[in-house]
């Protein structure tokens, strides 16, 4: 068991030292670089809902989530969003504008109580001047975000509201127990529009696609939990559906 999950386990915050560790482009950086990094970072809190930087505002760092959750999204002029990722513990932020020096992409928001550190962008191109392999593990980290976004361009291309939701139920799943008859319960910790906005579409085809496959007995719903009788038989809709 890691240092970190102790901590938590045992109701402690995890210094911002331990929360570096975990982000995957500072990881195997020696104690003097740690060092040099977490001199530089501050630690900054935000309310659930709360706006962490908007598309198109200067880039002045990155951030690193300590605690929470992070939600990024681009937003239309009509005020329909799509959310790109939602980010945890240990993930970095907006990467990308503090290399090529444009703004920021996207948006980001507390999706609860969350606390970010802050790596100024001075602070940051220092690092990977002094120790180049951070810039190597970054364009790692940025074209595995790249492939991720290709992905979400093609679903939204090439596939129906049915598919997706079908297909965001079942990685739900995968991470959920299941019952002594088979069944798998998730609880969704957002509302249908939050919903939408991951899927690319809007609330009501979201109520409406949850209905259809309530009615059709491949999920039942209760609130916000959706139990899911037989998984194998939501894996062959989303098969037939493809």
């Amino acid at each position: 068991m890691s240092t970190i999950t102790m901590l938590r386990m045992a109701g402690q915050k995890p210094s911002i030292a331990q929360t570096l560790r975990k982000v995957p482009i500072f990881s195997g950086i020696n104690d003097s670089q740690l060092e040099f990094l977490t001199a530089r970072t501050v630690e900054k809190k935000y309310g659930s809902g709360e706006i962490i930087f908007s598309e198109g505002d200067p880039c002045a760092g990155l951030f690193v989530v300590q605690s929470g959750n992070a939600r990024i999204f681009k937003s239309a002029a009509s005020g329909r969003e799509q959310v790109l990722a939602i980010e945890g513990p240990g993930s970095s932020v907006a990467e990308l504008p503090v290399f090529d020096g444009g703004s920021y992409p996207a948006s980001a928001q507390a999706l609860n109580d969350a606390t970010m550190l802050f790596i100024s962008k001075q602070a940051f191109q220092s690092l990977c001047l002094q120790h180049p392999e951070v810039a190597l593990k970054v364009l790692k980290v940025v074209g595995a975000r790249l492939r991720r976004l290709v992905g979400i361009i093609e679903e939204l291309s090439f596939t129906t509201v049915r598919h997706r939701l079908t297909a965001l139920l079942l990685r739900l799943a995968k991470d959920a127990k299941k019952n002594s008859d088979g069944a798998v319960a998730i609880v969704l910790g957002v509302t249908n529009q939050e919903l939408a906005a991951q899927l690319g579409t809007v609330r009501e085809l979201v109520s409406r696609n949850l209905s259809r496959l309530q009615a059709e007995g491949l999920i039942q719903m209760d609130g916000r939990t959706i139990v899911i009788p037989d998984v194998s038989k939501l894996a062959e809709e989303l098969q037939n559906a493809s």
